[in-house]
């Protein structure tokens, strides 16, 4: 059920409103209309509307004789007054359009006349992607052939997945490949290149949500944990090769410095990225419009004619 409010002047004070990112928010939890042009808002999901105000922000500056305000919402509901949208759904995306209408009074005939503007806010749920992490890391080896690559390979990632496990983390994807470098000083070495994944949704990642309906905030900040101590991980072989050993190396070590970390962001069923349409929110997931669809967690939001819901999770 939609939970509308509306407000009364006296709320102009307001505080604390989960307003999010407008190209028209002049004062903190309030955003003004444009006249001919609509204005696009971006509302995290389950947060609530900033408060919309049914006048541009120069009309805002002047007095304004006996105004009256009207709203149609997307559901076509007839509203009065400024307005917020409470805890926000994929659903209650769409235009939100008010009618102002006010006096102009000429002082020495008192001859009023009416005057009517019309406001448009687009208005869209977006969530924050989910982070994951491409990492690679490189190995020197004795030989490209022989079962110890193999072990050192499945020792690693064993160590890593044990390192994250209480994040409700895991390693995926992982892969190695053997290959000859030739280094500046004309050596030729075998080196190992890993690269493997670090995802949040290891089994039982639903369990650290608890009762949040933001869970991308619970995932996302675990997934940033295992990152710092992955990278710690590989700093600290770093260390230990540079301390414990003089000129004679281990024939498998760690290349220092060979560690690289790449996020990758992908978006939930429903909602996509777009930096054409939605510019003012580049780096959201924001929730397919009408005639798109998202069924799993690519950011891609794709064509369906036959849709006419935002956040479509499939074309039927």
């Amino acid at each position: 059920m939609r939970a509308w409010v509306l407000l009364s002047a006296v709320l102009w004070c307001l505080i604390g409103v989960g307003w999010q990112r407008s190209s028209l928010l002049t004062k903190k939890g309030f955003v003004y209309g444009e006249a001919g042009h609509p204005v696009k808002i971006y509302v995290k999901l389950h947060q609530n509307s900033p408060v919309l105000v049914c006048m541009d922000f120069e009309r805002a500056g002047k007095e304004t004789v006996d105004p009256t305000y009207t709203w149609i919402g997307p559901d076509e509901k007839l509203l009065t007054g400024m307005l917020v949208v409470k805890d926000f759904l994929e659903s209650m995306s769409g235009v939100y359009t008010c009618t102002l209408s006010y006096k102009t009074v000429k002082a020495e005939t008192q001859e009023e006349h009416m005057i009517k503007k019309t406001y448009d806010f687009m208005i869209f749920a977006y969530r924050e992607p989910d982070y994951s992490y491409q990492m690679a890391v490189r190995f020197t080896t004795k030989s490209c052939i022989g079962r110890y690559n193999d072990l050192l390979f499945t020792v690693l990632k064993k160590i890593l997945d044990n390192l994250i496990s209480d994040l409700s983390c895991h390693i995926i994807e992982p892969s190695y490949r053997c290959h000859s470098v030739e280094t500046p000083e004309h050596k030729l070495i075998h080196e190992l290149f890993i690269a493997f994944q670090v995802n949040p949704f290891a089994a039982g990642w639903t369990d650290a949500c608890s009762d949040s309906v933001d869970c991308e905030d619970i995932t996302n900040r675990n997934i940033l944990q295992a990152r710092d101590r992955i990278e710690e991980f590989f700093q600290n072989q770093a260390h230990i090769l540079y301390h414990n050993f003089n000129k004679t190396l281990p024939a498998m070590h760690f290349v220092d410095h060979s560690l690289q970390v790449v996020r990758m962001d992908s978006c939930r069923s429903g909602f996509g990225k777009n930096i054409g349409l939605h510019s003012n929110c580049a780096s959201c997931c924001v929730v397919c419009s009408p005639g798109t669809f998202s069924p799993d967690v690519d950011v891609t939001c794709q064509s369906c004619i036959s849709v006419h819901i935002y956040g479509a999770k499939s074309c039927p």
